[in-house]
């Protein structure tokens, strides 16, 4: 679907530039009113809503807090030394005030709308329940907050003069266990097409046959129309990435029928891959006679996928090992509110550490993510539900299953299958429905409608119910069987089941805080500690978790696993695991990539491991350890060298090589009984050939002195949503990185942008994301610009008592 875009201004409707009269499509962004609690008369157009909030879409009702642990407070049942134990999970869904109901009210033209044309309102998801309403008139209802969903409004609309669009929606207690979101927090669009037409997600494309000299494209395309007399003609063009057309139809769309299928034959096609990201689009065009009625553009890639026993997953014909994350859909300080650059830094940061694939945990992904994976290349698991029949929490989704499951398929199924980055479809995570008896029957029933759908992509679920999963015939059922957290049963999984592959669905479930230490180092499952913060050594996990290189020697070790998806590549709101109990944690530490987006030591591991072309050496911990004098502080390296050799003050405590004695020396190098001193330790890497090749260090850091900035984009589009992610650190004089500063800092932003949000990372911090002022953490913070709607400079200027101060400058064209 075209996705150009445009302002609402002066609550009027303006025409997208470059768009076909055939078809306008509109997004409704600017100049909505919000109220929160229920306001049973807002669904009307005489309401008056001159009081309420004027807010731009998208919208996070909640994430401007404040955080208090009561916010859904739950109570779970937990099993306990073989007994189940009640436990009050504070920070479960992030202690944010999400929970009730919220009103959006927007009004609206829509010019030149014409007798005989169609308007349809398209919601990319709104958290949840929603019910809509034009010009005082119910639409429709959708309960499930991530699914994108469309209505017809044709017969609701007022051709002339004014509309009033009206969104109820309302979270419920108990309905995640995650932080959600709230409000209409996806884009919303109005689309306006002749009565001829390609219906909302009315393409399908596939590729049946590709070899390097030709690939055959085959196109099914819809069209509604409600004058069923006159014969229609379907012309498609297909255009390469530089929009040279290569290939074309044009079909006679007989009266009776609204389907067309168009073949194609594309000379030495450009292969799609995470390397070699190539887009094509069809543009199709509906006549009647020689009159134009409708345009709709399609992009889609060529390329293969093969999952098979014996060679596992294949892309494009080559054997591949996924080396994914699972995310949660919020963007830390942003909250659930969708933005593309906030999406584009998240995947540019993955793609940097050597990860190739995205599952979209527990749930539809946002329309742009996709987008991007196709653009930037990245594979993806797109998943639907968390829950099925069987309740997990008391109002999620099995409340709903029976009657909307297959429509929330269905949306899903017909709003991806078209991109590229999708590989497989997921139909559940965790759902308690492996232990029941006709668990299987509902995962058939499930991939039965997405093998309908789609039958080029394969299917799994996420399982930890392993014995279930496997003696109930759950697993057998699935294309693709994925384990959640079951590294050490794979060869049991293989031999019992048919598939002859399968996959870490969610792995790892390490826990740390960025810049965190604890002693003595070891590995613990679920230790806590006074502070709510768990150690960076990369030793801490869950009681049914492991640390990264369990998952890394079965995925190098066993042909027949075709990948992981690690849990998680950013931290995320709410499920601050081991600390859910634990107020004032309300944020996970399971992230690669802390809430603030900045990386964590577990980053280099994955890099060392995961990006073979870009050289990694990174030392840990930090080297101010006042009060640690003579004691042991063992030092690790990540790196994807084969050897090392570590330097105290000048002093050589050894050359360490990778071996396979145990998991951790096979992925690290770790020199154990190194005593702390005040200075320097740096440590010096070595290749195959026994060469000096790089080094890294860390010194024993200084007073505090002055604040450092770096921006991770310097040059922002005047669209007033563009973001510039500026890393704040507090550094002695020479440079030095103080990792025990927390000082408070301001921020004042100037010119052509606004100062957006911002974020320390620590997952105790109960300090306002939205407010231009917080402490670091482990000595850094970010804090986020977003560009204005005019071209210029915008100033940042960053203070601090003691400090000395620090500005940055961000261009806006």
């Amino acid at each position: 679907m075209n996705k150009c875009k445009i302002a609402l201004l002066v609550m009027v409707l303006m025409s997208v530039k470059g768009l076909s009269q055939a078809r306008q499509e509109y997004l409704l962004e600017k100049n909505w009113r919000f109220a929160k609690g229920d306001h049973p008369e807002a669904s009307k157009e005489a309401f008056n809503d001159k009081s309420w909030e004027t807010v731009r879409i998208p919208h996070d009702w909640a994430i401007k807090g404040p955080f208090d642990g009561n916010n859904d407070l739950q109570k779970v049942q937990i099993l306990q030394n073989g007994e189940q134990e009640a436990t009050m999970k504070a920070g479960r869904t992030g202690g944010l005030p999400f929970i009730g109901t919220g009103w959006y009210r927007l009004s609206f033209s829509v010019p030149e709308f014409r007798a005989g044309q169609k308007a349809v309102l398209l919601f990319d998801g709104a958290m949840s329940n929603a019910v809509v309403y034009v010009n005082g008139r119910k639409v429709g209802n959708w309960p499930y907050g991530y699914n994108s969903f469309s209505f017809d409004i044709t017969s609701f609309l007022h051709p002339k003069g004014q509309n009033t669009l009206a969104v109820r929606l309302e979270n419920f207690e108990q309905a995640s266990r995650w932080y959600p979101g709230a409000g209409l927090y996806r884009n919303v669009h109005l689309i306006v097409t002749n009565d001829a037409h390609v219906p909302v997600w009315g393409t399908y494309i596939t590729t049946p046959t590709i070899t390097k000299e030709s690939a055959a494209v085959q196109l099914l395309t819809t069209i509604d129309r409600s004058n069923k007399k006159s014969a229609l003609r379907v012309k498609t063009n297909l255009l390469n990435a530089a929009g040279k057309v290569v290939a074309t139809a044009s079909t006679p769309l007989k009266a009776d029928s609204n389907t067309v299928t168009q073949q194609f034959a594309i000379t030495q096609p450009a292969l799609w891959s995470p390397e070699t990201p190539v887009m094509y689009k069809a543009v199709t065009q509906v006549y009647e006679g020689t009159q134009l009625k409708d345009q709709y553009e399609t992009p889609f890639g060529i390329r293969t996928i093969e999952y098979k026993a014996g060679k596992g997953f294949l892309l494009n014909g080559q054997p591949r090992k996924f080396r994914g994350v699972c995310n949660h859909h919020d963007l830390g300080p942003l909250g659930a509110a969708i933005n593309t650059a906030a999406l584009r830094r998240q995947i540019r940061l993955l793609k940097d550490m050597g990860c190739d694939a995205i599952r979209t945990s527990h749930n539809m992904p946002a329309p742009e993510l996709v987008t991007l994976c196709d653009e930037m290349g990245i594979m993806l698991m797109v998943e639907s539900f968390d829950e099925w029949k069987a309740p997990k929490v008391k109002n999620g989704y099995s409340l709903y299953f029976d009657e909307w499951v297959e429509k929330d398929l269905l949306n899903m199924l017909h709003h991806y299958r078209n991109n590229p980055s999708n590989i497989m479809w997921s139909i559940g995570n965790e759902v308690p429905d492996q232990s029941s008896a006709n668990g299987k029957d509902i995962a058939r029933r499930l991939q039965d409608i997405c093998h309908r759908e789609d039958p080029t992509r394969p299917v799994t679920a996420g399982m930890d119910r392993f014995d279930d999963a496997i003696n109930k015939g759950f697993a057998a059922v699935l294309d693709i069987p994925g384990f959640n957290y079951k590294p050490a049963r794979y060869p049991e999984a293989h031999s019992k089941l048919p598939q002859g592959f399968l996959m870490g669905s969610e792995t790892a479930s390490t826990v740390s805080s960025r810049g965190v230490y604890k002693f003595p180092v070891g590995f613990y499952k679920g230790k806590m500690y006074d502070d709510n913060q768990c150690s960076s050594y990369d030793f801490e996990v869950c009681s049914w978790s492991q640390v990264p290189d369990d998952e890394f020697v079965q995925q190098e070790e066993l042909d027949y696993t075709i990948g992981e998806f690690v849990w998680t590549g950013f931290d995320y709101l709410g499920e601050p695991t081991p600390y859910d109990s634990k107020w004032p944690s309300h944020s996970s530490y399971f992230g690669i990539f802390d809430l603030a987006g900045i990386p964590k030591d577990r980053f280099y591991l994955y890099r060392s491991h995961w990006n073979k072309q870009q050289p990694t050496l990174h030392l840990l911990p930090h080297w101010t350890w006042p009060g640690r004098e003579g004691q042991v502080t063992p030092v690790f390296c990540y790196t994807n060298y084969p050897s090392a050799e570590l330097f105290v003050n000048g002093k050589s405590m050894g050359r360490l090589s990778k071996d396979t004695t145990t998991h951790q020396s096979r992925y690290r190098l770790m020199w154990n009984e190194v005593v702390y001193q005040p200075g320097t330790i740096r440590v010096v890497a070595y290749d195959n050939t026994g060469k000096a090749v790089a080094e890294d260090s860390v010194s024993t850091a200084g007073t505090p002195h002055h604040i450092r900035l770096e921006a991770d984009n310097n040059a922002l589009s005047a669209d007033g949503k563009d973001l510039s992610y500026i890393t704040a650190s507090v550094v002695d004089e020479q440079g030095n990185i103080c990792p025990a500063a927390n000082h408070l800092l301001r921020f004042e932003v100037t010119g052509a942008g606004s100062f957006k949000a911002v974020a320390n990372g620590d997952p105790t911090c109960l300090e306002a994301f939205h407010l231009p002022q917080m402490k670091t953490f482990s000595g850094k913070l970010v804090f986020i610009v977003q560009s204005g709607e005019k071209a210029g400079d915008i100033k940042a200027l960053v203070k601090s008592a003691g400090l000395q101060a620090a500005s940055y400058t961000i261009h806006v064209k």
